[in-house]
């Protein structure tokens, strides 16, 4: 069982795990289609973090991007690999689609890569009913990159 918390990103660990996050998004990533936030852009009024805990040790992180649009976006989702195949990540994923819900959302969405690195990422969003589809945004589709939703009204 885990702890989720809504985060001010202001932890040492956290900040650690987001570190992680970015370095593995450049190492998995062509160069140009990385659009994973770093601190300062997680720490903007449209967007809300949570962490997950156990025993004092963050597992995984998490954030929902409110769009102009009024649908919203998911964000910087990443396990601690001491954590990974836990349910970390889909308990941070559950709390993103329950704000989302409450919050009137109609669609929830992401931009993510494609190959072997991304493979259990998307499993997990498959699982809570996203599904393909085109670019939202100011993405623009590639070869690589991929833009799941997930429709909540």
């Amino acid at each position: 069982m885990f702890e989720i918390r809504e985060d001010d990103l202001a932890g040492v660990e956290v900040q650690a795990l987001l570190a992680l996050h970015l370095a593995g998004m450049r190492a998995s990533s062509p160069p140009g289609t990385v659009f994973a936030l770093d601190l300062a852009g997680l720490r903007v009024p449209e967007v809300t973090v949570w962490t997950a805990w156990r025993d004092d040790r963050v597992a995984s992180i998490g954030a929902i991007k409110m769009l102009p649009d009024g649908n919203a976006e998911v964000k910087s989702m990443r396990t601690h690999p001491d954590f990974a195949r836990q349910g970390a990540a889909s308990a941070i994923l559950a709390r993103i689609i329950a704000t989302a819900r409450d919050r009137g959302v109609k669609r929830l969405s992401l931009e993510t890569g494609g190959g072997p690195a991304f493979d259990a990422a998307l499993r997990l969003y498959r699982r809570r009913g996203f599904r393909n589809g085109p670019a939202f945004g100011d993405y623009q589709a590639s070869a690589f990159n991929q833009f799941p939703h997930l429709d909540l009204a």
